[in-house]
């Protein structure tokens, strides 16, 4: 058989095969086709392992653990594990058929037996098997998911019950993100104030300790917030999750997010001076010596291929002063100071290939010179991530637009305060990684991964309520790519899967509650305005434009997502500047648009908002202006602002000027009346 032709037939097939007791299965195998009957698996059986591998402790579970001592071969029932034959795109590779007297697994290898164990868990129901056949095949080698345990520190208990559910759902990688400037999480020997100084806070809560100075404390201290893992510690946890088919991948942060390092160690910083610096300074011999003497203790911990260096957000403040640096950049004959952070990412990645290791890093690392066989985690547009394949990096796709799981998943107001946008499980699972690459392209790409950052994650509970279901989009589509969109299939799984996880202890939002998008989203609106030409005094971003020049009257207002494509994001001058055309003069009775308020990511509400109306474009006077201080809050808003009255008139100017906070300023319709 010709495997991976016969897996792309597959997906086109599936969802024609899928009978009743397959509709539950996450992620949706590559080929279902149910039969009838089930196989009883509490009736005696023989075992006949012909597979040449060693069988994973899972497939125990499913066979209650009687594997180990099957009946004689006098059982009238057989279990069979075979050695997957022909040409198998991956070794996570299986094949199951199920019939009334057997149970005869194919895969490969070891961890393909693993995956079929995880597919029979699910279809299992009371004491049975459903009959079947099931053709099943990863579409990406990498399926993974990121916690931040710097700026939350979760201990070891919760890390493994994660690990257990995300193995279930066949997710691969568990990326730990163990340092950053809340806190340093894993045990160096030779530093020893990285745990006893750099992993303990002053307040509990990110946005507090952010609030209240971002100081670190002796371990001990009374009040102080954080902890480390041993690296016994981690190595237990590598070793259970490499029995779940998981491999963990350490993230330690370099050249920026350091501040907790370079508070222990100011030597290491262009000032030597603590609570200065967020970013080593690469322009300094020890640097690299502490660098490398700290990956060589996570290697000896972590077996993993790839070791992540983060690389991203540096901010360069003093490397332009810093004598160190200038000599650098001197011998490398350049005057940008991002060229230093490339050196930095390059040396470590050398570093690491003579390990036989392979760098991966957030994409502000892209560059011509990274080592070869280093890997970019995209996080921010495909066009970076096209870059990164055009220079013969492979890719892992992670865009903030929907795989960043600290959004809101719901509307926000029902929810606890959250980092991001609005992301609800349906967006996550509309992503189509491959879409617009090539074929040449697509062959770079790694695979996806979803990132639940900790800023806003005061607990263990809050953390699954963020990371469930919204990972089983992910796992979805790195299993099985996800080719064929179909929501309400999805969204009715994720449904029972969530029913199961709450049973098992993990509290998943309860999809069943789920408000969704503002209402004003499916509402087209109807106005004087619909369709006017708008003259743009001040440029909207081009992150950020909607759709464009026709965004403010096009009759679509903005949902709870800022980049939903209906809103438009102004940061240039005093912000907001528009004049809306009506084409001829008319009488007005109201003016109004929506104005969001999202404090993460920098958004607020004006301190000043001014209507102007005019018969010739030129001269305009004054009908509205308000002013008022700009408070914070906790939750985002939408609010309208505008005027209302008896006015004539063609031509319609509103403004919108920032106050303390500065930040953006984002404007969905300008509606007319």
């Amino acid at each position: 058989m010709n495997w991976k032709k016969y897996l792309t037939l597959s997906v086109i097939l599936s969802s024609v095969c899928l009978g009743a007791d397959a509709q539950s299965l996450l992620p949706q195998p590559r080929y279902v086709e149910m039969s009838k009957g089930s196989y009883d698996l509490s009736a005696p059986y023989q075992q006949i392992n012909e597979s040449g591998v060693q069988l994973p402790i899972a497939l125990a579970a499913v066979f209650d653990g009687r594997l180990a001592s099957s009946a004689s071969g006098t059982a009238s029932q057989r279990v069979v594990f075979r050695k997957l034959q022909g040409e198998v795109s991956s070794s996570e590779a299986y094949r199951l058929q199920v019939y009334k007297d057997s149970v005869v697994v194919y895969a490969p290898a070891e961890i393909g037996f693993l995956r079929a164990a995880q597919t029979l868990t699910q279809l299992r129901v009371a004491h049975k098997l459903p009959c079947c056949t099931i053709e099943d095949a990863p579409a990406f080698a990498w399926r993974g998911a990121m916690l931040d345990v710097s700026r939350h520190f979760f201990p070891l208990s919760y890390l493994k019950r994660q690990i257990d559910a995300l193995a279930s759902y066949k997710l691969n990688r568990l990326h730990l993100h163990l340092t950053d400037a809340a806190g340093w999480r894993m045990e160096i020997k030779r530093y020893p104030r990285l745990t006893n100084f750099a992993a303990w806070r002053t307040d509990s809560l990110w946005k507090s300790w952010c609030q209240n100075g971002c100081r670190y404390v002796t371990q001990g201290t009374p009040g102080a917030y954080g902890g480390y893992y041993t690296q016994q510690e981690l190595r237990e946890l590598v070793r259970y999750a490499a029995e779940r088919g998981i491999t963990i991948v350490p993230e330690i942060e370099m050249p920026a997010h350091s501040e907790e390092v370079l508070a222990a160690y100011p030597e290491l910083s262009c000032t030597h001076e603590p609570y200065k610096q967020a970013d080593f300074c690469p322009g300094n011999i020890a640097v690299y010596d502490f660098l490398e003497n700290v990956l060589t203790e996570v290697m000896e911990v972590f077996p993993s291929e790839y070791i992540h260096v983060g690389g991203d957000e540096a901010a360069r403040a003093s490397w332009a002063t810093c004598p160190l640096c200038r000599r650098l950049m001197d011998e490398l004959g350049t005057e940008k100071t991002e060229d230093l952070q490339t050196y930095l990412i390059r040396h470590m990645g050398k570093f690491l290939q003579s390990h036989g290791r392979r760098l991966v890093g957030w994409d502000e690392i892209i560059a011509d010179s990274l080592a070869p066989g280093s890997t970019v985690m995209v996080w921010r547009d495909k066009e970076l991530a096209r870059e990164a394949i055009s220079r013969g990096y492979e890719v892992v796709l992670s865009p903030g637009k929907f795989c960043y799981l600290d959004g809101y998943q719901d509307a926000p107001p029902s929810q606890p305060e959250a980092m991001g946008a609005y992301l609800p499980l349906e967006r996550v699972y509309s992503y189509a990684p491959l879409q617009g690459l090539t074929p040449e392209e697509c062959r770079l790409v790694k695979g996806v991964q979803g990132n639940l950052w900790a800023e806003y994650i005061p607990s263990e509970q809050h953390a699954e309520h963020m990371l469930y279901p919204r990972i089983l989009a992910i796992a979805e589509m790195g299993w099985n790519g996800a080719v064929q969109k179909n929501y309400a299939d999805f969204r009715q799984r994720a449904m029972h899967e969530t029913d199961r996880l709450r049973a098992k202890g993990i509290r998943a939002f309860d999809l069943r509650r789920e408000i969704g998008n503002r209402s004003d989203y499916f509402r087209p609106a109807r106005h004087k305005a619909l369709g006017a030409s708008v003259k743009y005094l001040l440029p909207y971003n081009n992150h950020y434009c909607g759709a464009g020049d026709a965004t403010l009257t096009d009759g679509l207002r903005g949902g709870w997502d800022f980049g939903d494509g209906r809103w438009q994001g102004f940061i240039r001058g005093k912000r907001f500047d528009v004049v809306v055309d009506l084409g001829c003069a008319q009488k007005i009775s109201r003016v109004h648009c929506n104005i969001m308020q999202t404090c993460g990511p920098e958004i607020f509400f004006p301190a000043r908002f001014v209507v102007s109306v005019s018969d010739d474009g030129e001269n305009f006077r004054v009908v509205h202006e308000e002013a008022s201080p700009v408070v914070r809050t906790s939750s985002p808003e939408i609010k309208k602002w505008g005027w209302s009255g008896r006015e004539r008139a063609r031509y319609i100017r509103l403004q919108a000027e920032p106050g303390e906070f500065g930040g953006w300023i984002f404007v969905d319709e300008v509606e007319v009346y």
